[in-house]
């Protein structure tokens, strides 16, 4: 525990003047996340990321972080983001060919969703730092409180397993803990700073993007079952990789962005 603690004080007194500053410092930062994300992803298959598939993946991932704002390095190249991912599934799917399917058809549906699932997440990172700095710190705070609300109240009454067959430690009682948490913080948070229009707006919004947060937890569980690995990296002491940590914002942050702007 006290590892744990320890590891979390440093990573956040790293993270946190990158994503107070914003701008290139900060992008330049989620590309160094994400493209350690993709690599502990790529370990739990056994892909190389200095392999040719590894690198037309990287190449893929840091095309689709490029921000709104910074578009304009495509378009004066008269290509889209969608044109460089047919790109890359066809050089992914030729490669299949010339190895003669030592990467398979498998693999390479690996590689374009992990490039997708890491891509697009992080992608929204970037993008809901450019709506608002507290917008931002709104998902941060949604998942801390959302994590440490489902393990606390879990571990002190929760009886009923959430998803055994995924993660066995998770209960019904954590996944509404963890809700009611995160209600319980975006309420403050909506106190100090009006970030949304209405206390039940934001009431609505908190109670999706839990819910979806403690899924995202629980896409990484999965996938750690499913390649039989403890954690999906060693980066983060007492916490595991850098998925670990932001399996749960991969799903937030995107779905935030489109409430905010669609409620």
């Amino acid at each position: 525990m006290v590892k744990r603690i320890v590891t979390a004080v440093i990573a956040a007194a790293l993270f946190l003047p990158f994503v107070i500053f914003g701008n290139i410092p900060f992008a330049v930062f989620i590309y160094l996340l994400s493209t350690i994300a993709l690599y502990e992803l790529f370990n739990m298959k056994k892909i190389h990321l200095t392999s040719f598939p590894g690198v037309i993946s990287l190449f893929l991932l840091w095309v689709l972080l490029i921000p709104s704002n910074h578009i304009i390095v495509l378009s004066n190249l008269a290509i889209s983001k969608i044109e460089c991912s047919l790109l890359a599934v066809l050089l992914l799917l030729s490669y299949t060919v010339v190895t003669k399917n030592r990467f398979s058809f498998n693999d390479a549906g690996f590689a374009i969703l992990a490039i997708m699932y890491v891509g697009i997440g992080f992608f929204y990172f970037i993008e809901t730092r450019s709506l608002g700095l507290e917008y931002l710190i709104y998902g941060l705070i949604l998942v801390w409180t959302t994590d440490s609300g489902a393990y606390f109240i879990g571990k002190s009454f929760g009886k009923r397993k959430l998803w055994p067959e995924i993660s066995p430690n998770k209960t019904v009682e954590g996944f509404i803990g963890g809700i009611l948490s995160a209600l319980l913080a975006a309420m403050i948070f909506q106190a100090f700073t009006g970030i949304a229009d209405s206390y039940v707006k934001l009431g609505i919004i908190t109670i999706i993007l839990s819910i979806f947060g403690q899924l995202g937890d629980l896409v990484e569980s999965a996938l750690k079952r499913q390649y039989n690995v403890k954690d999906s990296g060693h980066i983060l002491p007492g916490h595991g990789g850098i998925l670990d940590r932001f399996d749960s914002l991969l799903f937030v942050l995107p779905i935030l962005h489109f409430l905010f702007k669609l409620l």
